[in-house]
């Protein structure tokens, strides 16, 4: 899920253009209201980051090197007591969600594409407190729950098909329990800082069934940087099982991967929404050709990556003890599921962006961000303006 910020960026670049036509404006119109602010806010500095060579994909490639000027104060440790750092609770919050028992809000569907050899499903839900929520299933055609599995798994391979992972490094592991501590660094657009993430990690096996789970963790020993900034809030676990065939032969040779994820990377809500909403489906269609090409590196017998290795490590749990979980879990909480409404906004909202984000940068930019109460407020001025018109 985290990849579908590269849509949401190519979404974002027309309104960015808008805004530097803003600035130019700004220069010469500058309200007097607009002097106010402190120098803690975000910034639309860039940060340096290297380039990815996405040829010749490989199972044997190395991390990404670590962008210039940031220190490296991780050392890989085996750690056997870390499976703490995601625990039971954790393995039932995703059970829950997996059988639409957590008692959350409703999920509204966003998406229903599909090529030859996937498909793909797409929901969001709006919580009354954090980010925007997502559930997807995600089925591939010709796919083993183990090869997928690991393939989600494997940081190594990974920069080979997510355009936006600069660096990636594990600061611990559990030989044990295959749970993992790791640190990702993340490309964001030239107006953004890059976005550091501290995850944990830990997979549950049920039958062919595996529950991966990966959320934000405090680690005290890597000091947080200006750039890339840490992204504290982060939630992205999935179930990876075997499914029939949409070919109706009966055979479970497909895979299915249920995810949810979220996130709060210090991107307004709103705008992230129809971020995802537009590129979503673009994103996802890039997962499969490196899934293809993972699996061919599995198949010639290329060596295993050390993430893809821990993958195999994981907790066996009795599948009537998954199945208990739901069934024990009040009728009441069971999340519901509707269609995404069918009302025509679609022509006033982008209009409102780039106007309100233009006045708000040529404002702002050499003062530091108003704040969000500002922000929206005349952004909602902007929008009942717009519907006059």
């Amino acid at each position: 899920m985290v990849g579908v910020c590269t849509g949401m960026i190519m979404f974002l670049v027309p309104i960015w253009v808008a805004f530097i036509v803003g600035v130019m404006v700004g220069w010469a119109w500058k309200p007097k209201w607009a002097s106010f602010g402190n120098d803690n806010n975000l910034d639309f500095s860039s940060s340096p980051s290297k380039s990815l060579d996405k040829k010749n994909l490989s199972l044997s490639s190395t991390p990404t090197d670590k962008p210039s000027g940031f220190n490296n104060y991780s050392t890989l440790h085996i750690d056997e007591g870390n499976s703490s750092v995601v625990t039971e609770e954790d393995l039932e919050h995703l059970c829950l969600l997996v059988e639409m028992k957590d008692g959350g809000p409703t999920w509204i569907e966003m998406m229903d594409r599909s090529t030859p050899t996937m498909r793909y499903k797409g929901w969001r839900r709006d919580p009354k407190t954090g980010p925007p929520q997502y559930r997807s299933s995600t089925i591939f055609e010709n796919a083993m729950p183990e090869i997928v599995r690991d393939f989600f798994w494997d940081d190594h391979f990974r920069s080979k098909w997510d355009d936006m992972l600069a660096y990636s490094e594990t600061i611990s592991e559990c030989p044990t329990t295959g749970t993992m501590v790791v640190q990702w660094i993340r490309k964001f657009p030239f107006f953004c800082k890059d976005r550091e993430y501290i995850i944990g990690r830990r997979i549950w096996e049920s039958g062919r069934s595996y529950y991966c789970i990966t959320k934000g963790v405090p680690c005290p020993s890597i000091p947080r940087h200006d750039k890339p900034r840490r992204v504290d809030l982060y939630y992205s676990s999935w179930c990876v099982r075997a499914v029939e065939s949409t070919s109706g032969d009966g055979q479970l040779s497909a895979c299915e991967v249920l995810l949810f994820h979220h996130e709060d990377m210090g991107i307004p809500w709103e705008i992230a929404k129809l971020g995802v909403r537009k590129g979503m489906w673009g994103t996802v269609k890039k997962i499969e050709p490196g899934l293809r090409a993972y699996q061919k590196e599995r198949a010639s017998g290329a060596p295993l990556s050390r993430p893809a290795f821990m993958a195999s490590i994981n907790t066996k749990i009795n599948p009537h003890y998954m199945r208990s979980l739901g069934d024990i879990t009040d009728n009441s909480l069971e999340t519901q599921v509707e269609k995404a409404s069918e009302k025509p906004r679609r022509r006033n909202i982008p209009k409102v962006l780039i106007v309100s984000g233009a006045i708000i940068l040529a404002c702002t930019l050499d003062q530091g961000l108003l704040t969000k109460a500002v922000i929206f407020g005349v952004a909602r001025r902007l929008a009942n303006v717009g519907k006059r018109l």
